[in-house]
């Protein structure tokens, strides 16, 4: 499983159209095996989604979606600021933590990691 990778689409439009829809502004988007992007996309970003991508195969998909939007439905009921929900989700936590470091996959990633939230954000 870790030397999969996602399939990278860059300078889509279909981010542009995206933005009408959901409140935040999205540089790129992991949707299963695609990496959707607006512009070409930097080695960090590509890091940052392929955590993502790691983390649907860990939970199929489906498991993913219901957990991500479970955690972003609970922090808009705590912080009510959309960003601060979005910021805490658990799955988008691992993702800004390891961003920079492009070896985290696969060097010192543990599986299902991210489920436990060890270091959660102070998003007060």
């Amino acid at each position: 499983m870790r030397n999969w990778k996602p399939i990278y689409i860059e300078n889509s439009r279909i981010l542009v159209w995206l933005s009408y829809l959901v409140p935040i502004k999205i540089q790129a988007i992991a949707l299963g095996v695609i990496v959707i992007s607006k512009d070409e996309v930097s080695e960090v970003t590509k890091n940052h989604e392929t955590i993502h991508f790691q983390q649907y195969l860990e939970t199929l998909f489906l498991g993913f979606l219901i957990l991500y939007f479970w955690d972003w439905f609970i922090g808009l009921v705590k912080y009510r600021d959309n960003y601060k929900a979005y910021l805490s989700i658990r799955a988008e936590q691992e993702a800004y933590k390891h961003q920079e470091n492009l070896a985290y996959l696969s060097t010192n990633r543990k599986r299902w990691c991210w489920l436990w939230r060890p270091d959660p954000m102070n998003l007060n």
